[in-house]
């Protein structure tokens, strides 16, 4: 059985950034996220809540796990602490668009992360994240497109 980040050899110092493969591996996870959105009907509702380029939202969301999973704080310095639920509040976050945000992302770990135990902790860390952004209990038919990337 995989184990999370073969901890016979590692100490408790090695976060989830190194145990992932640093920084290559955190674009690759974020790119292939961002295309799901894309390409999956499923998940209609929250593509829309993003702008038509998702670039912006894929920049924005790659320095924030980098320092989220123990990397370079890029986020941090650049624009500094993210107060996700704040950053957030001015879009409407459903049940439907967490569910579809997690379908995405559970995806993205399950073809770029081969560990499950790894997998399973950042998938319950992300789990935990999309149901504290939900600021809704109505699940809107139409939804406005951000005008600026939903992570800045």
């Amino acid at each position: 059985m995989t184990s999370f980040c073969d901890t016979a050899s590692t100490t408790a110092a090695t976060s989830i950034y190194e145990c992932l493969g640093g920084a290559p591996a955190i674009q690759r996870l974020v790119d292939r996220f961002y295309r799901l959105m894309d390409e999956l009907p499923e998940a209609h509702a929250v593509r829309q809540l993003h702008p038509s380029s998702l670039s912006g939202s894929a920049e924005s969301l790659f320095k924030f796990l980098s320092g989220w999973f123990g990397g370079p704080p890029l986020y941090l310095l650049e624009r500094g602490h993210p107060h996700l639920r704040r950053r957030h509040k001015p879009y409407a976050i459903d049940s439907v668009v967490r569910d579809e945000w997690m379908l995405c992302m559970q995806l993205a770990l399950s073809e770029q992360v081969d560990d499950l135990a790894l997998r399973a902790s950042i998938q319950r860390a992300f789990s935990g994240m999309a149901d504290h952004l939900i600021n809704t209990d109505q699940v809107t038919a139409s939804r406005i497109e951000c005008p600026s990337p939903c992570h800045s």
